[in-house]
């Protein structure tokens, strides 16, 4: 469609001598011409399908004198008959594609070679000004015959009728035969260039849309891919959040390789966007107990480190020596703030225990994410929170039980359980035997 559209684009609307023009190279073809004269002596000159040359007065071949003299009187009675006669022996040589040997209007012989392109007739090749035959005085005849509107005097228009060249009938056909080729020549030369031409400026379009659409791609990619980092920030900040270290690490190794991996990418671009990392990594640690002097002092020294840096595998090294030392102070802060929050969480269970509390409920009790909770409770105390929920519970039923005047519905009451027999069922599973063997043993 698109090659159709050029096509279109480019031909639709052409005269047939524009599309003659485009396809004869009119230096080349002036210079086939010009040998072919001075092998043959034969003027040859092309002409549109009006019968008008292509050429300049400058470019075209000189006519014989007498065709100069006869071309002078018709210019000054305002006529002129080559043009018509090329015209209509065109037209000849057009219906049959092949030469068409014809009479002029002053008498003498010339020969049509029909220029031909996509079954359109877009020129032709004239040659001749010649006799075929030494003049006879039928000929003297018919040459004023022809010619009386002209002049009355015919005495130097037979003088240089007499330095005509005479052709052989053969040598005409031969002659005829080779401008035919040559038109040929022409044609398929002119248009073998200019669908080489024509092809090259297709394929630059559809070079430049190729272009136009990768740069496109590449703009929504890069887009993307910006996109994907600050997904990925985001990411990083919440393992930090979490003291999720190691996959911080992971993340940040990540988001190291995207930076080092971009095509084309300087050095110095790529210290500040490590640099930028960086700074976006630290205020999260800060959030995160990490102290604000410390973070200053290691951004600082980093950014006297990447100065020193020239390959991506020294950046590489300073950057992931920086973050294994804000770990390590993530690690250090956590461990004192975890143990803190998980003492509240205990303390929390102890006061509570009998109000059945879910989890959501006990770490808000210490402004924590339930994950959290979970996280620090378990590697901190090595069981879960509802364990410890149920620890507490089952330590104060022990106490309760010691005391006979305490039934075991009323203790499963006051610890927070639904009925008796659930209650019996935990004390159970945990403690090995159901609450009133355990009283039995007491």
């Amino acid at each position: 469609m698109m090659k159709e559209a050029f096509d279109n684009k480019k031909y639709g609307t052409l005269s047939s001598r524009a599309r003659l023009l485009q396809l004869v190279d009119k230096e080349i073809i002036t210079k086939i011409l010009d040998s072919f004269t001075k092998v043959t002596g034969l003027t040859a000159n092309i002409v549109d399908v009006e019968g008008h040359s292509i050429f300049s007065k400058k470019d075209a071949q000189k006519n014989c004198e007498f065709c100069h003299m006869i071309w002078r009187m018709e210019k000054q009675k305002g006529i002129s008959r080559c043009v018509g006669a090329y015209a209509r022996a065109g037209k000849q040589a057009a219906i049959f594609d092949e030469p068409y040997i014809f009479r002029c209007p002053a008498g003498l012989i010339e020969w049509a070679a029909p220029i031909i392109f996509d079954e359109e007739h877009l020129g032709t090749i004239i040659c001749g000004q010649v006799l075929m035959w030494e003049p006879e005085e039928f000929f003297w005849i018919e040459l004023e015959e022809m010619n009386q509107f002209l002049t009355e005097d015919f005495t130097a228009l037979f003088e240089a009728a007499k330095k005509l060249q005479v052709v052989s009938g053969e040598k005409v056909q031969c002659a005829a035969s080779l401008l035919h080729v040559i038109a040929n020549y022409i044609i398929k030369t002119g248009w073998e260039s200019l669908h080489q031409k024509k092809e090259i400026e297709l394929q630059q379009l559809l070079l430049n849309e190729e272009i136009q659409t990768r740069k496109n791609l590449e703009d929504k990619l890069n887009s993307q891919s910006l996109n994907f980092f600050m997904e990925k920030e985001k990411a990083l900040i919440g393992k930090i959040k979490l003291s999720d270290l190691d996959e911080c690490r992971k993340l940040f190794k990540v988001m190291l390789a995207d930076i080092f991996s971009v095509d084309g990418e300087k050095l110095m671009t790529m210290k500040g966007r490590v640099y930028e990392l960086v700074v976006v990594m630290s205020r999260a640690c800060v959030e995160a107990g990490v102290d604000i002097e410390k973070s200053m002092i290691f951004n600082a020294n980093l950014l006297q480190e990447l100065n020193n840096c020239y390959s991506i595998r020294e950046i590489n090294i300073v950057a992931m020596t920086l973050l294994e030392h804000y770990l390590d102070e993530i690690h250090h802060h956590s461990k004192s703030k975890n143990r803190v929050a998980v003492e509240g969480i205990k303390g929390y269970i102890r006061n509570n225990y009998h109000k059945n509390s879910s989890l959501e409920e006990i770490a808000d009790s210490v402004y924590l994410s339930p994950f959290y909770v979970s996280r620090i409770f378990k590697e901190s105390q090595n069981m879960t929170v509802m364990d410890y929920v149920t620890k507490v519970r089952l330590n104060e039923a022990k106490k309760m039980l010691s005391n006979p005047r305490y039934k075991i519905e009323e203790i499963a009451m006051s610890l927070g359980y639904s009925d008796g027999s659930y209650f019996s069922k935990v004390f159970r599973r945990n403690e090995g035997m159901t609450p009133t063997q355990f009283r039995q043993n007491l």
